[in-house]
């Protein structure tokens, strides 16, 4: 009689010391809902948002509780040490080992290649982008940089650091109306989710926005206003990068804020989005392109614009790690490409693998011949 295949133990990490926690936590209930339960076994860690890290049951509704009560553990950036290490009080617990990491995390200290490079020198596979390209998604002006030298094209911006913009206000808001037409855009540089942006449709409304941006941002973006329809595209791959159906979001607010993302209905999500055969290969060729140029592994949404007057595409961003709530595109769009939710978990995980079976073919050292360590000494 053959013994039960060992499930798989998939640490999900969610929460975090970011704007976006509160939506990191509905994500990763919701990939824990689509965990198949005869592969994996389901390990919640949660990061406070002072920084602690919590690790829990696998029972999705205890996600908030984890937060408050789990255990708190530690990951050493230590290969060769017990994985996720109990502390303080929780110190006389047995160290919790997981196979695979998949973080939940949106926004800072967590999609920006932060926590990507604790698991690298962890030794541990996790699902999603790597460090330079996690956070070169964080960063929009890097990204738009990037994207811009692959030949994609952008909406014109204007990237403005934090300190730059508090000690020469007068120079900044200046130069912004002398670059860009109202109304325009203002959003950090370094975060999701539409926190801390603002449609601005007059010059006295500018200074504010700034200031707002600035809370969440060391560096500030400013973009000129597309009358645009917004169409998004998911990807999915390490080498080989496959990309989504089309689909279009119809915010019922004027532009699709924070408010019309999470807490309020009517947000219409049209998939396939009706587009002709050429602009959806075009959408398609794009976002591979934008992927491959950070350097992109696993997964990534990449947004769009169709302009309404010309019909002209334009790169908005990628997200390195998609939102996955019931309502979120990135899943919506693979299921309706024909991968259901459960499979690209699936498909997610063997990437994070796949990858770190290759990484672990690369030489970091060299083997010196013997007596060559003298005359390096020397």
């Amino acid at each position: 009689m053959t013994s039960p295949k060992k499930r798989l133990r998939i640490g999900v990490v969610f929460g975090g010391r970011s704007g976006e926690h509160e939506v990191s936590l509905v994500s990763a209930a919701s990939v824990i809902r689509a965990l198949d339960p005869e592969k994996y076994e389901a390990v919640p860690i949660g990061i406070t948002k002072d920084g602690r890290w919590l690790v829990g049951t696998g029972a999705v509704k205890l996600l908030g509780d984890v937060l408050k009560s789990g255990d708190r553990v530690m990951l050493p950036a230590d290969p060769t040490a017990a994985q996720l290490v109990p502390v303080g009080p929780s110190s006389g617990q047995p160290s919790v080992i997981v196979d695979v990491v998949f973080p939940v995390l949106h926004g800072t200290f967590g999609e920006d290649g932060t926590v990507q490079g604790l698991l690298e020198l962890a030794g541990l596979p996790y699902v999603g982008a790597g460090v330079l390209a996690s956070a070169v998604g964080m960063d929009k002006d890097v990204q738009k940089r990037l994207f811009e030298q692959a030949g994609l094209p952008i909406v014109p911006f204007l990237a403005v650091h934090r300190w730059e913009w508090e000690r020469e206000r007068v120079k900044v808001l200046r130069e912004i109306k002398k670059k860009f037409r109202f109304p325009l855009f203002v959003k950090p540089a370094t975060l999701g989710s539409s926190v801390g942006m603002t449609r601005v449709k007059a010059a006295h409304e500018l200074q504010g926005a700034m200031d707002l941006a600035a809370e969440f941002g060391l560096k500030i973006i400013v973009e000129r206003g597309i009358n645009g329809r917004e169409i998004e595209v998911s990807v999915l791959g390490n080498n080989e990068i496959r990309a989504s159906i089309p689909g279009e979001i119809v915010p019922h607010r004027e532009y699709y804020d924070y408010a019309a993302k999470y807490l309020e209905g009517g947000t219409e999500l049209i998939i396939p989005a009706q587009l002709t055969k050429k602009q959806v290969a075009t959408f398609q060729d794009c976002a591979i392109r934008a992927f491959r140029a950070i350097d992109g592994t696993g997964m990534a949404r990449c947004d769009f614009f169709l302009d309404r007057k010309n019909g002209k595409i334009f790169v908005n961003e990628l997200n390195t790690i998609p939102g996955f709530t019931s309502i979120s595109m990135y899943p919506k769009l693979w299921e309706a490409s024909g991968l259901p939710y459960t499979k690209l978990i699936d498909r997610l995980i063997e990437l994070a693998l796949d990858l770190h079976r290759e990484k672990a073919r690369t030489k970091y050292s060299i083997e010196l011949p013997a007596g060559a360590g003298g005359a390096l000494e020397g």
